[in-house]
């Protein structure tokens, strides 16, 4: 562990190449020089395994930790200081090794309808193209909109957007957040309500992960914590933990927190949207990990267990 100084001199952000990955590592730059002007701060881009396996959906290629391995790698072997992730992208499971040393402020946390012949799910007729890489948007588009077609969609955002421009499909779901960050709001047909499509466990929101022994790294960081959203996640991700969440389990975990109350709801579904067992409950914001354990347990009794154990098979 290299020794604390009161401010650092040099810091190296890990980051993906894709255009969301580097605004995303760009603004935690740019928020870590406001802070220490002094300081020497540069990206170290790299393409992760994710980011080269496009024809096979992520559940059947090993999951979005898929996006995170090269970067840990590179923290491991002292190339770089901290990487920045969507949370959503970051294993449930971390080593030992690593830590969260800070969870931004969330962005949007929903997900967007984007098509340019619709103006919503409602008004795109029987077996119509929905595209989408989630397994959980996948299941709630079956449930909600059975009459539609739900195909697999892969790339980054830019490469999914361009593939419904070129007509594969006749409307996409996406995370509103990176098409917010990139400027590309405009594209946004309408949000989908959480009682639409609830998001993903971390979506919106963005972690920093270092090394757990760089304690430096970790008071340096420190500034960029957003207290709220790291309750939110918290209690998403200890729920998804609990459920063994992963790119093969279509699962949602969505918190909100409104004057010190969590309110957390939950599903988990088969991908042709079948079955969806879903439960919510609210606890104290500094409860988040126990209520995510709370509720995990209780869509374990409602039937999630006789879900996991079919997906299993």
């Amino acid at each position: 562990m290299s020794a604390p100084s009161s401010s650092p001199q040099r810091i190296v952000i890990a980051t993906r190449e894709s255009r969301l990955a580097l605004w995303q590592a760009e603004h935690v730059r740019a928020r870590l020089q406001a802070l220490y002007p002094q300081a020497s701060i540069e990206l170290l881009g790299m393409t992760t395994r994710g980011d080269r396996i496009l024809d096979r959906p992520l559940a059947k290629v090993g999951g979005k930790g898929l996006f995170v391995k090269e970067l840990e790698v590179a923290l491991l072997e002292g190339r770089a200081d901290l990487a920045v992730h969507s949370m959503k992208d970051v294993p449930m499971q971390m080593g030992e090794e690593f830590c969260l040393a800070a969870v931004c402020e969330r962005e949007v946390p929903l997900d967007a309808f984007v098509s340019p012949r619709y103006a919503s799910l409602e008004d795109m007729p029987p077996g119509a193209v929905v595209g989408t890489s989630s397994l959980r948007r996948e299941a709630q588009l079956h449930a909600r909109h059975p009459y539609l077609a739900v195909s697999p969609l892969r790339g980054n955002l830019d490469t999914r957007l361009r593939k419904l421009d070129e007509g594969q499909f006749d409307a996409i779901i996406l995370a509103a957040a990176g098409l917010k960050r990139l400027g590309l709001a405009e594209r946004i047909r309408g949000v989908l309500a959480a009682e639409e499509s609830l998001p993903a466990a971390g979506q919106g929101a963005l972690g920093i992960e270092i090394l757990s022994a760089r304690s430096d790294l970790a008071a340096w960081l420190a500034p960029l914590e957003h207290a709220p959203t790291r309750a939110c996640v918290s209690a998403e991700r200890a729920l998804a933990r609990a459920l063994a969440g992963s790119c093969e389990v279509p699962l949602a975990a969505y918190a909100e927190l409104a004057q010190d109350s969590l309110h957390l709801r939950a599903l988990v579904a088969l991908p042709d949207g079948t079955r969806i067992v879903e439960a919510a409950a609210r606890a104290p914001a500094d409860q988040a990990e126990a209520l995510g354990l709370q509720l995990a347990q209780t869509l374990r009794e409602r039937g999630a267990d006789d879900i996991l154990r079919q997906l299993a098979e």
